[in-house]
């Protein structure tokens, strides 16, 4: 009788699409996306979890839980045992310490592209709100939202909210088109519009947004649609 469970086929044919780990080697580290990087920190995945699934629920914590709760939160993941919250929780702290984008003076959109970059290596659209002190320097980058863009996931209150406790001087907004055309759709622009009139009440200079893919990007400010300066 034919074996249909031989692990040396299943092995083979697994081999033949590339693992996250060996992209990061051939391709290095920015060739991955969010996801494809925590899959490398995990390494695996537990025995009934898959490392896709598993890294899938760990994006989600880091994207909604804050840095006083991060650890007890990934403990509290099926699947995720001390060892790996610890890789988790330590690689994002070396890279807050080492790569903070908090300072960095931006003037125009290509100040804010490297920040930002990584972001159109995602499958999904990624809402963004930098936060710029009164001399336009970085505060703070944040996602507001994950999912296709529509006027109940951009709710002023979500984008401002921060910006508001943290004090900024001004705000520029952001999101990513997995698509790879950064030209925006009406809703994108009906969307801007909207949080402008909101920045304007609020007193926070709405100085920009830009959609970002891979090779391109497409700036509100350099296509002459109007903003506050």
């Amino acid at each position: 009788m034919e074996n249909l469970y031989s692990l040396s086929e299943l092995t083979l044919k697994d081999s033949k699409k590339p693992q996250a780990r060996e992209i990061l080697l051939a391709e290095g580290a920015h060739s991955l996306s969010t996801q494809e990087l925590i899959m490398v920190l995990l390494g695996f995945g537990s025995q009934d979890i898959p490392v896709r699934q598993l890294s899938g629920k760990v994006l989600h914590i880091l994207q909604t839980a804050g840095d006083e709760n991060l650890t007890e939160k990934l403990l509290n993941t099926r699947g995720i045992g001390a060892g790996k919250a610890c890789i988790i929780a330590a690689a994002i702290e070396l890279g807050k310490r080492l790569n903070s984008a908090k300072g960095i003076k931006i003037n125009s959109p290509t100040d804010v592209l490297p920040l930002l970059r990584h972001y159109t290596l995602e499958k999904q659209e990624h809402f963004l709100c930098v936060s710029l002190n009164g001399a336009q320097e970085v505060m703070n980058i944040r996602t507001v939202s994950v999912g296709i863009l529509n006027q109940t996931l951009i709710h002023p209150r979500e984008v401002f909210a921060e910006p508001l406790k943290e004090r900024a001087a001004a705000v520029i907004l952001s999101h990513n088109h997995p698509s790879g055309n950064a030209d925006p759709s009406d809703k994108d622009i009906d969307i801007t519009h909207r949080l402008l009139k909101v920045s304007e009440l609020l007193g926070i200079h709405l100085l920009d947004h830009i959609i970002i893919t891979v090779s391109d990007y497409f700036s509100f400010v350099e296509n002459g649609l109007v903003f506050q300066r």
